[in-house]
C-alpha cells in the first residue's frame, strides 16, 4: 500500500481528531459567547469530514480488490474442475472465499454485485 491511497485507519484517526477539535472550538465558543464558529470549529469539520471520507474510499477500495479475487478464484475453481485439476479447483475455491470475506468486511458497494 503507498501513502497515496486511502486507510481505513488514517481515515478513523483523522475523524477522531476532527470531533476533538469541533468539541475544543465549541467550548471556545460557548466560553466567550461567539455566536460564529471559530477556527478549532472549522478545521475540526473539515477534517472530520476528510476522515470519514477516507475511510469510503478504503472500503470501496477494499470492496473492489475483493470482487476481484472473488471473479479470479471462481474462474481458476472452473477450471480446475473441467480439466481435473483438483489443486486449481481448490486454490480458486479459496481464493473465491477469500475475495467474499473482503467484500463482506468492506460492505456493500451498489454498483457491484453482492457476495452470494
Amino acid at each position: 500500500m503507498s501513502y497515496n491511497e486511502p486507510s481505513k485507519a488514517n481515515g478513523q484517526v483523522n475523524s477522531m481528531l476532527g470531533q476533538a477539535k469541533e468539541l475544543v472550538g465549541s467550548g471556545i465558543e460557548y466560553a466567550t459567547g461567539s455566536k460564529e464558529p471559530s477556527s478549532w470549529t472549522t478545521a475540526g469539520k473539515e477534517q472530520h469530514a476528510k476522515g470519514e471520507a477516507e475511510i469510503k474510499a478504503a472500503q470501496a477500495q477494499g470492496y473492489v480488490e475483493g470482487a476481484g479475487d472473488r471473479l479470479e478464484g471462481k474462474k481458476d475453481s472452473i477450471v480446475g474442475a473441467i480439466t481435473g485439476d483438483k489443486a486449481q479447483q481448490t486454490k480458486g475455491n479459496l481464493q473465491h472465499d477469500k475475495g467474499e470475506a473482503k467484500m463482506n468486511v468492506n460492505g456493500e458497494h451498489p454498483l457491484l454485485p453482492a457476495p452470494s
